[in-house]
């Protein structure tokens, strides 16, 4: 029996390859169809986030143009609001530095002020012990106040010949402007009785306690002229005697009633004017001048330059090397008058101070 012939390519082996070939296919297939899902989940997301890109932009061009409108006004340029921002914080330096540098001078002279003050009221107290006090039973007058007032810290007593200047201007009637524009229009009678009015006469009173027995004195009331309270005795010192004279010129004070500007140049004229010349000043006012010799044209709401320019002429009105002892009775929106007068007293060999309202 003859034997068959061997064929490589037989059903079996194609069933093979066929088998293989389809499972193949499906493979891919399968591969295929999932890279396709993967890629369509990625391009859903792409889509998805542009979406919202666009949205945030479009949101944001919304807002520009709504903040635009509110404003009303052309966008200013990045580049040139910073340059504004720059220049503005460069002047606020230099504004700041400034400031420190006036806030450090400013401070250098309060001390020195401070320093000068200290000297004067030493100076003052060594003068004090130095000269000789009268005792109690010496005096040529007496003071009955409301308790115990023989203190005048600092200030210098005595001399042989006492020139007592009172500021007897409209402003001694009140402490402020508004009290002294209700006092003006009152009688003579309740002027007289002011309280700041009051405290300065009695603060006279006080002080002609203090002159010495054999001494010799002069109470000049000043507003824009001058006069001696005592009437027909102006440029003529006054004898102390027992206390009489003294008496007589405190009761005569007391009959004036305030009034007028304040010339503070005629006041120190009169000063000079006495011979033999004072050894010894009391000033008694309450803030700068508001005059020179003569009535400005326009007496009300004199500025502060020019008062201050008042005061300066009217100290070179002053008789030389003689002190002037200062009690300012403050006034109300006049912040120089207590620098000069500080500085008016050191020059001097002087004192100030300013008085309680109980004194004395």
């Amino acid at each position: 029996m003859a034997r068959r012939a061997l064929n490589v390519f037989s059903l079996s082996f194609l069933d093979v390859m066929a088998c293989g070939l389809g499972a193949t296919v499906l493979f891919l297939m399968i591969i295929s169809a999932r890279v396709h899902d993967r890629v369509e989940a990625a391009n859903d997301e792409l889509v998805a986030a542009a979406a919202a890109l666009e949205q945030q932009v479009a949101d944001a061009a919304e807002k520009l143009a709504a903040a635009r409108r509110r404003k009303d006004a052309p966008a200013v340029p990045v580049a040139s609001e910073i340059s504004r921002l720059e220049r503005l914080i460069a002047e606020l330096n230099e504004r700041t530095l400034e400031q420190d540098q006036t806030s450090l001078a400013k401070r250098d002279s309060v001390e020195q002020l401070k320093a000068d003050i200290q000297r004067l009221e030493e100076a003052n107290a060594r003068l004090a012990e130095s000269e000789p006090r009268p005792a109690s039973g010496e005096r040529s007058r007496a003071f009955v106040g409301k308790g115990n007032r023989q203190y005048l810290t600092g200030m210098r007593m005595g001399g042989k010949r006492v020139l007592i200047l009172v500021d007897a201007s409209t402003s001694m009637l009140g402490r402020t402007y508004a009290q002294v524009v209700g006092q003006r229009a009152l009688p003579d009678a309740r002027k007289r009785a002011a309280p700041k009015w009051r405290q300065a006469v009695d603060s006279v009173d006080w002080l002609t306690t203090r002159i010495e027995p054999g001494a010799q004195f002069q109470i000049y009331a000043f507003s824009e002229s001058v006069q001696s309270v005592v009437s027909g005795s102006d440029g003529q010192w006054l004898d102390v005697g027992e206390g009489e004279g003294l008496d007589r010129a405190v009761a005569s004070l007391r009959k004036v009633v305030p009034k007028g500007g304040t010339s503070l140049a005629n006041a120190f004229r009169a000063a000079r004017e006495l011979k033999p010349a004072p050894d010894n000043i009391f000033l008694l006012t309450d803030g700068l001048p508001t005059q020179g010799d003569s009535a400005p044209a326009e007496p009300e709401g004199v500025a502060a330059v020019k008062r201050r320019a008042f005061f300066d002429r009217a100290v070179r009105e002053l008789p030389p090397r003689v002190p002037v002892n200062v009690l300012l009775y403050p006034m109300d929106g006049d912040p120089d008058a207590a620098v000069l007068f500080w500085t008016l007293a050191l020059r001097t060999r002087g004192s100030m101070m300013t008085p309680s309202r109980d004194w004395p």
